[in-house]
C-alpha cells in the first residue's frame, strides 16, 4: 500500500535569497533548481509562489518561469522601500492558503529573515509542516529552531559557490602550495547524538524505533541536522556506517528501506565506558561513593561521558553496568549514597 505522499506549498521571499546567494556566496546567481530537487524528494510541490519586485531581478524572471513558479510582484515606490509590503504579503498569503487549502501539509518558507518567525509558528500551530530554507551566514538564528526542518542553500545538490577571487601576490618564483582540502568532518558528535536521541526514544516508546522515526527524533532536535553536513549521502548510509563502528545494530523492519534500530546486546560501543568503569572501581580495592566515581573516570579520561554511549545519567549508566556484572552496586544508608565495588 502506497504512503500518502506530502502535499507542499513553496513561498520565497526573492530578494532575501537572490541578494543573500549573491553577497555571501561570492557573486552566486541564485538558482532554484536545487530548491526544486530537495522538494521533490520529500513530496508534491503544488503551490509555488515568489515575491519581490520584479524591475528589481529581470535576470531571473526565465528561470522563475521554467520552474513554473507563480511571481507575485510588490512595486516599489520611486525613493521608498516596501521590503515590509512583500513580507506582509507573503505571510498573509500562506496563513489564506493553509485555511483555503487543507490538503496541503507542508509549507516551505524559503527565507531567512527572522520577521517570519511568527508566520511559522502560526503554521504550526494550524498543524502543518513547516520547512525553512536560507543562506547560512544570511539567516537569523531565530528562525532555524521554530522550523520542523531547515535546508541551508548552500548544503543543497547541485549548489556550485564559487570560488572567492584571491589577490596576486608578488611571487619570488617559487611554486605556491595549495590550499589544503577541508578536513572531514569528526563523527564523534555525530555518534553522541544518535545515542543519545536513540537512548531517549526506546525509553519514552514501548515499541520498536524505526530509522524513519530516528530521523524525526533528530530534526525535533534540530531542524538543521542533516547526514550530508558528515559526508553522508543518505540517511541510511550514515546508520549503516554507525553499525559498522559498533554504536548502533540495524534488523529488517516492517517496511523496506525503514530498518529497526536498537543498541547491541552486549560487545558494542558502550563496553569501552564498562571497561574504564571496572579499571578505576578496581583500582580503588574499595567501595567507591556513586557520586565521585564519575569525576574519578574523567581524570582517567577526560572524554569520558554516559551520554555517548545512549544512557541519560550516570546512575543508569552504573546500573547497566552492574545488572551486566561489571561493578556491583549497594545502597549505603550510613554514606547515604550508592557504595560501587568490583565483583566478587
Amino acid at each position: 500500500m502506497d504512503t500518502p505522499e506530502d502535499r507542499i506549498a513553496l513561498f520565497i521571499d526573492f530578494e532575501n535569497l537572490a541578494i543573500g546567494a549573491r553577497e555571501d556566496l561570492n557573486g552566486h546567481l541564485f538558482d532554484l533548481k536545487p530548491i526544486a530537487d530537495a522538494l521533490a524528494e520529500r513530496g508534491r510541490v503544488v503551490v509555488r509562489r515568489a515575491y519581490a519586485d520584479w524591475n528589481l531581478f529581470e535576470e531571473y524572471r526565465r528561470m522563475l518561469a521554467d520552474q513554473h513558479v507563480e511571481m507575485i510582484e510588490i512595486p516599489q515606490r520611486k525613493g521608498a522601500t516596501r521590503k515590509n509590503a512583500a513580507d506582509i504579503k507573503m505571510a498573509v498569503d500562506a496563513i489564506e492558503l493553509s485555511f483555503e487549502r487543507e490538503y496541503i501539509t507542508t509549507f516551505v518558507v524559503a527565507t531567512g529573515d527572522s520577521d517570519f518567525t511568527p508566520l511559522v509558528h502560526k503554521l504550526r500551530e494550524l498543524n502543518r509542516r513547516v520547512v525553512g530554507i536560507g543562506l547560512r551566514a544570511s539567516t537569523s538564528a531565530m528562525l532555524p529552531p521554530a522550523c520542523d526542518e531547515f535546508l541551508f542553500y548552500e548544503s543543497l545538490e547541485g549548489v556550485e559557490v564559487p570560488e572567492r577571487k584571491q589577490r596576486k601576490k608578488k611571487s619570488d618564483g617559487a611554486p605556491t602550495t595549495p590550499r589544503p582540502p577541508a578536513p572531514s568532518s569528526d563523527t564523534a558528535d555525530l555518534e553522541k547524538l544518535i545515542t543519545q536521541t536513540l537512548s531517549g526514544l526506546q525509553r519514552s516508546s514501548d515499541g520498536v524505533v524505526l530509522a524513519s522515526g530516528l530521523k524525526r527524533a533528530l530534526l525535533r532536535k534540530d531542524p538543521t541536522f542533516s547526514e550530508a553536513e558528515y559526508g553522508f549521502r543518505a540517511f541510511g548510509e550514515m546508520l549503516r556506517h554507525l553499525e559498522s563502528k559498533g554504536v548502533l545494530d540495524l534488523t529488517e523492519g516492517p517496511a523496506r528501506g525503514d530498518p529497526e534500530v536498537t543498541f547491541f546486546e552486549a560487545g558494542g560501543h558502550e563496553e569501552q565506558g564498562f571497561d574504564l568503569l571496572r579499571k578505576v572501581v578496581g583500582g580503588r580495592g574499595r567501595a567507591v561513593p556513586l557520586s565521585g566515581l564519575k569525576d574519578a573516570m574523567r581524570k582517567v579520561d577526560p572524554a569520558f561521558s554516559e551520554k555517548a554511549f545512549g544512557y541519560g545519567g550516570f546512575l543508569q549508566f552504573s546500573k547497566a553496568a552492574a545488572a551486566r556484572g561489571v561493578v556491583e552496586m549497594e545502597w549505603s544508608d550510613e554514606a547515604e549514597d550508592y557504595l560501587v565495588t568490583a565483583p566478587g
